[in-house]
């Protein structure tokens, strides 16, 4: 009987350590490396100025004399990814045979380029370019300036001077500043349009202005003497100095809209004075004293208002 019941054990533990082993998992195999392929181009790697003034040296050595090129400035391209903070990564256009996957802004559109350069110039005078009238007209930063190869050094312009750059669109308002009687000192090097007028637009004024909220704060801020109060306020004078004056330029003294009497009677036509107009029979046979020299302002001298207690008339 014991022999029987030593072999049952054994036989017991056989038939259990197989049935273990048939449960058991097996070993996983060590995976296998994936076969070896040629490496693609990664979207959005940036291969480094170096690379790119391989081929484009001339616009590299462009940059060095211009604001952009300053790597000390933390603002600039420069000290970022340089060529590539403003055309994008390059590295899938160094790889590619097309030369494609880079901005190219002579082949944006105006919108495209604008926000491209926002991305910096959003502060100070470039604040208010989204719905200024440049904007509206669709216009784009490389309209006026050029980075890599500008004709003017100030601000990097595409012509020579403001006046050349701005005459291109605005020929009307230029070609006054010319008139030999009177006109802005725009010719002899005093002024220049952006003196009166922020090209990339104007928050709180209109015709896109520099300072204040009207057109007179503008005319004030050379024009103070003019400014008042005065006890005895002109109402177009009050109200914009323009109805009166070109500010660009006039053939007429003093940069008048009209030849006075003309002028004046504009809207003083039926009162006080005779309500006929001052024509050419004024001029030879009557000859008429309201004609010639200061005309109306002979008497009415104060033209822009009076503090005198009899000046109603403006002649004090």
């Amino acid at each position: 009987m014991n022999r029987f019941s030593l072999a049952a054990l054994c036989l017991l533990g056989v038939i259990s350590a197989r049935a273990a082993g048939a449960v058991s998992p097996a070993a996983p195999a060590a995976p296998q490396p994936p076969p070896a392929q040629a490496a693609a181009p990664v979207p959005g790697a940036y291969a480094g100025a170096d690379t790119c003034v391989v081929c484009h040296e001339s616009e590299g050595n462009s940059l060095k004399s211009t604001p952009h090129g300053e790597g000390k400035n933390p603002r600039t391209p420069a000290a970022a990814h340089g060529c590539e903070s403003c055309h994008g990564p390059g590295q899938a256009h160094v790889d590619d045979d097309a030369k494609g996957h880079i901005v190219k802004f002579a082949q944006t559109t105006p919108a495209a380029t604008n926000e491209t350069c926002l991305g910096c110039h959003n502060r100070g005078v470039h604040a208010g370019w989204e719905g200024s009238t440049h904007e509206r007209r669709n216009l784009s930063c490389i309209t006026c300036h050029s980075v890599h190869n500008p004709t003017a050094t100030a601000h990097q312009l595409v012509k020579a001077t403001e006046t050349q750059l701005c005459a291109t669109c605005h020929r009307l308002q230029v070609a006054k500043t010319e008139r030999a009687v009177a006109h802005m000192p725009v010719r002899e090097g005093k002024m220049s349009c952006s003196s009166c007028h922020n090209p990339h637009g104007s928050i709180t004024n209109v015709k896109a202005l520099k300072v204040g909220t009207s057109v007179n704060e503008t005319c004030y801020k050379c024009h103070a003497e003019m400014r008042g109060p005065t006890l005895w306020e002109h109402a177009p004078v009050r109200e914009n100095c323009t109805t009166c004056h070109d500010p660009h330029g006039s053939s007429n003294d003093r940069m008048l809209a009209v030849r006075m009497p003309m002028l004046c009677q504009r809207c003083h036509i039926a009162t006080k004075h005779p309500a006929s107009i001052y024509d050419n029979n004024a001029i030879t046979v009557n000859k008429s004293n309201r004609m010639f020299g200061r005309s109306c302002m002979n008497c009415h001298q104060n033209i822009h208002g009076s503090n005198h207690p009899s000046g109603q008339f403006f002649m004090r």
